[in-house]
């Protein structure tokens, strides 16, 4: 019998990825195609819908190019949490001033809506309560208002359609208008089984959005991996290279695929606290630019600063909590990038490349492992550094955006050991972020005992020890790079019904790659570090208190 595979597919902010994924979750091929950001003006970032399908059809006909298109089962899409705006006939319609009807995507990161999120904030709607109680500008509603508020003639009387961008693409490749709660419930204020609450909307000033049962943000729902509509259409099937009526599973956010991708690993031959326990004792966490924290559980619970909880938007029939910190690999790269001895780091790195094969970061942490010397752990070195990571404002838990970033112990050196403790400082405090977040969780009563890293930070050695250093739990890495398309192609395999459940296809395409575990005897060193960390917080609230005061 031929094998079997399915379509992984990823929208990420600037690029399309596609893998072709055995049913044992192996990746066979992958393809990546860039794809536009506008930047019209300031804080707005735009995209196209017709560019971004054309680009899916490229590295899916790219990776399925060697097999029998019968072979391929199913396919899933993932992308990032972007606001898609199409007419009455499913044609573009333009979300920027100068009208260009291609440019009809606001961005997950436009950050336009800034000043209606907050006017959404203050209205302390009940919906709130499942965002932390803080409406961020990154959710759908306050750049639809923006949209209503400041392109009413050209976009929002012609606008038909409102797709997160996920939902898009289901939808190109279907034809089925039905959203995954994933979207609606993360993004949209969506809450089943009640569904939209129309108060909030008539609330906000967008009670046009009641009309026709909600037509034009979504009134059908299915959770994530249900198979949609007839599968692929023929048009669809044409463009992407395969057959028609190839199942298509109700999509996910990026990061949630990422997630699906690493949490339900079987953990059976690890030494592991989670091990016999179910998936809700673990937490997923999708580093890259910024950080996802994902953690699950089977009641709803409540956590301040923590968005969710969110029923069936990860895993169908589990709660979603999602913490996050806005940015992780940015603020590591801004601050090293941004240091006067980056220059002297980029000649040691390219005298060394072609040896080793070495970038900026391997590069700093074997300096960082020379100045300690094998006398003492790395970590130690931060004895006299301390960072609060909050340059972009904090997403969780305090789920302050004002907030910013704190450093403590500079010195008028500026030589390449200290960029290196300065870097280290930074991957310690992000660490020390995770343990915040964790903090939160379990006093809500999650019960977390191992962490599931995936994305492009989880690749750094050194990153990924100090998050297991820091917060006292193991971590697993997945067996495969790439596990966002890992998790888009478990959507695939639970549409086609060769897995009955997410929870199944998830056990059997979810691979333990490598356990790191923690350095115990860095647990006081990390007790006291952390007790910095929050002191260095209520410090500023106090510097902001003093500075207002008359």
């Amino acid at each position: 019998m031929a094998e079997v595979f399915y379509v992984g597919v990823d929208v990420g902010t600037a690029s399309v990825r596609a893998a072709l994924v055995t049913r044992d979750g192996l990746l066979k091929t992958t393809a990546e195609e860039a794809i536009s950001i506008w930047k019209p003006q300031p804080e707005h970032y735009v995209q196209s819908s017709t560019e971004i399908w054309q680009k899916c059809c490229t590295v899916v006909k790219r990776v399925t190019s060697g097999v029998q298109s019968s072979q391929v089962r199913g396919i899933g899409f993932d992308a990032t949490c972007s606001l898609v705006v199409l007419d009455e006939s499913f044609h573009p319609v333009p979300v920027t001033l100068e009208g260009d009807p291609q440019k009809n995507v606001v961005m997950w990161m436009d950050h336009r809506a800034a000043e209606q999120a907050a006017r959404i904030t203050n209205t302390g709607h009940r919906v709130l309560s499942r965002v932390g109680g803080v409406m961020s500008q990154e959710m759908q509603p306050p750049k639809l208002l923006w949209l209503k508020e400041n392109l009413k003639e050209s976009c929002w009387n012609k606008a038909a359609h409102f797709f997160d961008l996920p939902d898009f693409l289901s939808w190109k490749a279907t034809g089925s208008i039905t959203r995954s709660l994933c979207t609606l419930v993360c993004k949209w204020t969506y809450c089943p089984p009640d569904g939209w609450d129309p108060s909030f909307w008539t609330s906000i000033g967008l009670e046009d959005l009641l009309e026709n049962n909600f037509s034009k943000i979504g009134s059908a729902t299915c959770s994530p991996g249900s198979p949609l509509a007839e599968g692929l259409t023929p048009e669809a099937a044409g463009d992407l290279g395969l057959n028609p009526a190839t199942a298509v599973g109700a999509s996910l956010i990026d990061a949630h695929a990422g997630g699906l991708g690493v949490i339900g690993a079987n953990v059976q031959g690890f030494d592991l606290p989670c091990k016999g326990l179910p998936i809700t004792s673990r937490m997923a966490m999708i580093c890259g630019t910024s950080t996802c924290h994902m953690a699950i559980s089977e009641q709803p619970l409540f956590v301040p600063g923590v968005w969710g909880p969110y029923p069936s938007a990860m895993v169908p029939g589990l709660w979603l909590n999602e913490g996050g910190q806005s940015a992780t690999g940015r603020l590591i790269d801004h601050i090293v990038k941004g240091h006067v001895a980056y220059t002297h780091l980029q000649e040691q790195v390219n005298q060394r490349v072609p040896f080793t094969g070495a970038n900026i970061y391997t590069y700093l942490n074997s300096h960082l492992a020379l100045m300690a010397n094998s006398h003492s752990a790395v970590d130690l070195l931060g004895s006299n550094l301390h960072m609060w990571p909050d340059f972009h404002g904090n997403r969780s838990p305090l789920a302050d955006p004002a907030l910013k970033g704190m450093v403590i112990g500079l010195s008028l050196s500026q030589t390449l050991d200290d960029l290196a403790l300065l870097y280290l400082t930074t991957v310690q405090a992000l660490a020390l972020g995770t343990r915040h977040i964790l903090d939160a969780m379990r006093e809500a009563g999650h019960d977390i005992r191992t962490l599931f890293l995936c994305g492009g930070l989880s690749k750094n050695l050194l990153f990924v020890q100090i998050q297991a250093n820091a917060t006292g739990l193991p971590v697993v890495l997945p067996n495969q790079a790439e596990a966002v398309l890992v998790g888009a192609a478990v959507l695939g395999a639970c549409a086609s019904r060769d897995c009955r459940t997410i929870q199944e296809a998830m056990e059997k395409m979810a691979k333990v790659g490598k356990v790191v575990q923690p350095d115990q005897e860095l647990q006081s060193f990390y007790e006291k570090k952390y007790k910095v960390f929050l002191q260095l917080f209520s410090h500023q609230r106090e510097y902001q208190a003093l500075m207002k005061h008359k």
